[in-house]
């Protein structure tokens, strides 16, 4: 339901940029000395996350809205998001006196539905996935007369988020790379839209994840195309098809386009949470995850675009857990012992004199792989790093435990592997 493109300027996005006034904050940016050191030039943080809503959607939700007619708003709006969108649509509404309808898959996180409602939406669950929930929002709007509010494929909504990209160079002049999470594309299009038409030395890059990368290959056919199926744990950024209005506007503006790996995003949500204090999802996770996978390829001062804050705490649990995983603060072994009173507590000790914090132990004496004198142990360990992983399982085979492979667990706790 995405109108046809029209020519976007930078005047659009100070437009943008007035009637947000007294609407979205001017975010903090704020300086990473861990990744400073890491990249060799400084780095900054714009804090989106700490938005209105959580995110930087209530920028172009509201500028959209806005720009409705009288009788427009009285028919009301509607949408389908599993977060961000869906809060940003309920709140401009609200503060525009205009009726919110917001489609929601049945299983979206209970923090994200409850926070959608008590901005001033009526909610309504359908569907397992978003793009169910998008199909019954689309119905809704034909069957209603509603307004169907897209998450980024408008022009209006493309100027609301590029006003993001004027609070940067307003708060930090000297930037020469801004680095972007990229799920449609609203979010880069609108930033590249308004630097570089003020500072066209300074590059654009953005990131998707491995998973969901859909801009490379619509931008090698000219064209957006669909995936076939997205994967990845950044649901922010988890989008199968550019949207038209940003795909032209990235493809003529936009330097590069990069993707990370579920891995690197679990370390740069762990790195915020860790070392900046700040409670980041993983898809405003993704320019964090950028410059820790490949530090070298962005020149300084950099801004990272930490897009939003609005993260599961089951998600975030696991994502922690996936994290430390990929850090090297988790190791998994098996080991096979003599069945004997006292074997296990001999091995609990080594790992004690080791610094090994155990966090489970299963033992096992009745598996026919076992000799008649074996029992076999599995341990999951919380280390200190790669390093002390090394360190432990040396210390082990010193003390004469043989260490086998360990296939992994479901848990995401594995970690490296000895």
């Amino acid at each position: 339901m995405a109108e046809s493109p029209r020519a976007l300027t930078v005047d659009d996005v100070h437009s943008a940029h007035k009637v947000l006034a007294g609407v979205a904050r001017m975010t903090a940016m704020e300086g990473s000395r861990h990744l400073t050191e890491l990249v060799g030039s400084p780095v900054h943080f714009k804090c989106e996350n700490l938005q209105r809503t959580g995110s930087f959607k209530i920028r172009g939700a509201f500028v959209r809205i806005a720009a409705m007619t009288a009788e427009e708003r009285a028919r009301g709006v509607v949408a389908a998001s599993a977060g961000n969108h869906a809060q940003g649509v309920a709140l401009a509404a609200s503060l525009l006196g205009v009726r919110s309808t917001v489609f929601m898959p049945v299983g979206a996180p209970l923090p994200k539905l409850a926070a959608t409602r008590e901005y001033g939406a009526e909610v309504v669950l359908h569907g397992q996935v978003v793009d169910e929930s998008l199909a019954a929002a689309v119905e809704y709007a034909q069957r209603t007369g509603a307004v169907f509010i897209h998450p980024f494929d408008h022009p209006d909504v493309v100027a609301g988020q590029g006003t993001v990209g004027l609070e940067i160079l307003e708060q930090c002049p000297e930037v020469r790379t801004i680095v972007v999470g990229v799920g449609g594309g609203g979010l880069v299009a609108g930033v590249a839209l308004a630097v570089k038409a003020l500072r066209p030395d300074v590059r654009v890059v953005g990131v998707q994840a491995e998973g969901a990368a859909a801009y490379p290959p619509s931008l090698a056919a000219g064209r957006p195309v669909a995936l076939d199926s997205v994967a990845t744990m950044a649901d922010g950024i988890k989008v199968g098809q550019p949207g038209e209005v940003p795909f032209r506007i990235v493809g003529d503006l936009v330097d590069e386009i990069r993707t990370v790996s579920e891995d690197a995003l679990s370390s740069a949500l762990l790195l915020c949470l860790e070392r900046a204090k700040l409670v980041v999802e993983p898809a405003g996770a993704s320019p964090v995850a950028a410059l820790l996978s490949d530090p070298a390829a962005f020149e300084g001062p950099v801004v990272a675009v930490l897009s939003g804050g609005n993260v599961d705490p089951l998600v975030l649990q696991r994502t922690l857990r996936h994290g430390m995983a990929a850090a090297g603060r988790y190791l998994s072994l098996r080991l096979r012992l003599t069945d004997r009173p006292g074997a296990l507590a001999a091995l609990m000790g080594e790992l004690s004199a080791a610094d090994a914090n155990v966090l489970d132990v299963s033992h096992v004496r009745t598996d026919p792989r076992l000799g008649l004198t074996e029992a076999e142990v599995e341990v999951h360990l919380e280390t200190k790093g790669p390093e002390h992983c090394a360190e432990v399982a040396e210390a082990l085979r010193r003390a004469g435990y043989t260490v086998h492979p360990f296939p992994g667990d479901s848990r995401g706790a594995a970690g490296p592997r000895a």
